[in-house]
């Protein structure tokens, strides 16, 4: 089932939310760069990332990392990738 952009971001700031507890999603501005808003090392983001694709499904290869700066980057790659593998 295909999540909308708004449950997708949901999502995403949940998964966030275990690895950053003090994140809730009326603190983050989706366009803003999130080491900008939160403090979240190289490993914090990776496992981040991880449980993105355990929630999801959606793999997000090592050579892509540098782009999902932004919440919205990361809505727009997921829900990319979730509408082309699940076509309608």
């Amino acid at each position: 089932m295909t999540q909308t952009k708004p449950e997708l971001l949901k999502t995403i700031v949940d998964a966030l939310a275990t690895i950053a507890p003090e994140v809730s999603d009326f603190d983050l501005d989706p366009d803003v760069p999130l080491r900008e808003q939160i403090e979240l090392d190289s490993m914090d983001h990776l496992h981040f990332l991880v449980a993105l694709h355990q929630r999801l499904g959606v793999d997000i290869p090592e050579s892509e990392y540098a782009g999902m700066r932004r919440l919205t980057d990361l809505v727009e790659y997921i829900a990319a990738r979730s509408q082309a593998n699940n076509p309608s």
